[in-house]
């Protein structure tokens, strides 16, 4: 009976010990997998929850249990939490959250609250990609708190690929933090950006990359267009915390595009490429639409890298509307105007990035370049932390033409390398990046040189 027992013990131990190695030597031919595993009908499940709310505005009832965004983000808190139970604890589930008075769409006090689902890293913890989408909506009058404002597609949408995504990412193990986030206050001003940012300052947080998802489920446009393989991914070309030392130092270098918020969205652009099916991104060289502005746009504001992710044409008549027909046309934002498999398609574009770079080592820290008025360039960047990058296997040198949306040439060094030298490669005619690659393969953004393009420590 005792044998039975131990050989019982030791097949647990081994198939346990089997798992953990598994996760340990997962390479980028998983990312496939994660592509593919959102789920289109959970995704309606969860945007169906959301609508039937009633309205997700800022200001609308916080203490009933069936309407309002009270009842919403305990929802959302929830749901993390029950995600949480399903890995064995693996989520730090809480809120974040400040009061907002005298603004323009907040005149009264309002507690502004932000869901926040953490994911810790085994080797770096305190390194971070993030996932956010927005929980509030709100209809024609951005001070009515008591219509109905289903918010479907704006942003329910986003809101549930944030939820699909920690479901599909908690079954894996990385070595850096995934970090899982519902934001508030959007429609008002990006408030609830702006609080969970200054708190990821104050905890000293090293976000690496904050990928904002709003509107991730129409493919019918204004335009009349209708696409469902396209994404657009928008992304500042210099770094708002730019010191004016440091923009002169970039006029005569180069970096305007090429801060980490850039190549953020050029990792993106790769990750479709590479593992999601019938997907390409568009990389928009701007901030946000033409005047207007994202969640991940507070981020930016204090240095971290940040990108928008959005479908490719926005239907206005279901934006910011009241529910109504006018004139034969149908405005509002209501569940019937939302592609569940698009929206699968982009949450599983999310999936991998945040998969690739948790599981690549942290990118390059301090990387410098050298070579006018010589016939070959030495790019030079500290070395990584070998605690926090047990996974490190090296660095790839790219170098691209001025004028190519994409890093176009690579050479591998290895790890314990901390410079190399590109002979007879003119400085003058390309641009040039570091990236750190892990021992399975997965690699971090490319850092170009210098304080233009710095992901900081």
């Amino acid at each position: 009976m005792k044998s039975i027992k131990s050989l019982i013990i030791f097949c647990i131990a081994f198939f346990f010990s089997a798992d953990i190695a598994i996760s340990q030597s997962v390479t980028p031919e998983e990312l496939h997998k994660i592509g593919a595993a959102p789920s289109a009908e959970r995704i309606e499940r969860d945007i169906q929850t959301l609508v039937d709310f009633g309205t997700r505005h800022t200001l609308s009832d916080t203490v009933s249990s069936k309407r309002g965004i009270g009842a919403a983000r305990r929802w959302i808190k929830a749901e993390f939490e029950r995600i949480s139970a399903d890995c064995g604890g693996c989520l730090e589930v809480f809120y974040v959250s400040d009061v907002i008075s005298g603004q323009r769409r907040i005149p009264d006090p309002v507690n502004i609250v932000n869901v926040v689902a953490i994911q810790r890293g085994t080797a770096d913890p305190n390194r971070f990609v993030m996932m956010s989408g927005d929980i509030d909506s709100r209809v024609s009058d951005p001070l009515d708190g008591v219509s109905d404002s289903p918010g479907a597609n704006d942003n329910a949408s986003g809101m549930a690929g944030v939820i699909e995504s920690a479901r599909v990412l908690t079954k894996y193990e990385f070595p850096g933090s995934i970090m899982y986030v519902g934001l508030s206050g959007e429609e008002q001003g990006l408030f609830g950006g702006q609080i969970l940012a200054d708190h990821a300052l104050e905890k000293g947080w090293r976000i690496k990359a904050v990928l904002n998802n709003d509107m991730i489920g129409n493919i019918k446009g204004i335009n009349g267009v209708i696409n469902n393989t396209t994404a657009r991914v928008f992304s500042e070309g210099t770094r708002a915390v730019e010191t004016e030392q440091e923009a002169r130092i970039r006029r005569f270098t180069g970096g305007e595009v090429d801060s980490p918020s850039r190549n953020v969205a050029r990792y993106v652009d790769k990750m479709a490429d590479l593992y999601i099916t019938n997907l390409d991104v568009m990389m928009i060289y701007r901030l946000d639409r033409f005047g207007r502005g994202g969640h991940h746009r507070p981020f930016n504001a204090v240095g971290f890298p940040g990108v928008r992710i959005m479908e490719p044409n926005e239907n206005y008549v279901m934006q910011h509307q009241d529910i109504r027909t006018e004139d034969g046309i149908k405005y509002g934002d209501t569940i019937d105007g939302v592609d569940f498999d698009y929206a699968a398609k982009l949450t599983g574009l999310n999936a991998v990035t945040m998969a690739s770079m948790a599981w690549a080592p942290n990118p390059p820290v301090n990387v410098q370049i050298q070579g006018a008025v010589r016939p070959s360039t030495t790019l030079k960047w500290d070395a990584l932390n070998d605690e926090q990058n047990p996974q490190l296997a090296g660095y790839k040198i790219y170098w691209r033409l001025t004028d190519s949306n994409q890093w176009e040439k690579s050479v591998f060094v290895p790890a314990g390398s901390t410079s190399h030298t590109l002979e007879n490669v003119v400085i003058d005619n390309y641009l040039f990046g570091v990236a750190s690659v892990s021992k399975e393969g997965f690699e971090s953004p490319v850092v170009f040189p210098g304080a233009a393009g710095s992901f900081g420590e």
